[in-house]
């Protein structure tokens, strides 16, 4: 079976803020940010996921705070290591896992994500250019 926490991790790291939120307002913003197809992934995903995380104190305590600081690294393996231990403790649910993001591997195709977060005062640009098989910035 391939290496899937480290993906689910990716996946999921972005999105924890609105995930571990309660509110139709604050989900229809990462629906917004996603998009429809990453959004219903990362929710099946999560839908799994989330009894889990919550029934084991340390893997919800990694999950609350790397949703406090999505693009912080060290939190980002903290949460790895709890997930780790979830599924090989239960294979089933790694298999489930497993295939949704086969799934989104065989969907995405040549399909570009770009994302970004601007915190106080600060904006955010996006400036790029695709041509044929070239990306450029």
């Amino acid at each position: 079976m391939m290496d899937i926490v480290a993906p689910i991790v990716s996946l999921l790291a972005p999105h924890l803020p609105f995930l571990l939120n309660v509110g139709g307002k604050v989900a229809e913003g990462a629906y917004q940010q996603a998009g429809a197809d990453a959004w219903d992934t990362v929710k099946a995903i999560w839908g799994k996921l989330k009894p889990k995380v919550e029934a084991k104190e340390a893997a919800k305590e990694a999950a609350i705070d790397l949703a406090g600081n999505p693009d912080d690294k060290a939190l980002q393996t903290v949460l790895q290591v709890q997930l780790q231990k979830i599924l090989s403790a239960d294979t089933v649910l790694a298999e489930e896992l497993a295939q949704i993001l086969q799934t989104l591997a065989e969907k995405s195709g040549d399909n570009i994500q770009m994302g970004a977060n601007a915190y106080d005062q600060s904006t955010v640009k996006q400036v790029g250019k695709i041509e044929a098989n070239e990306v450029s910035f």
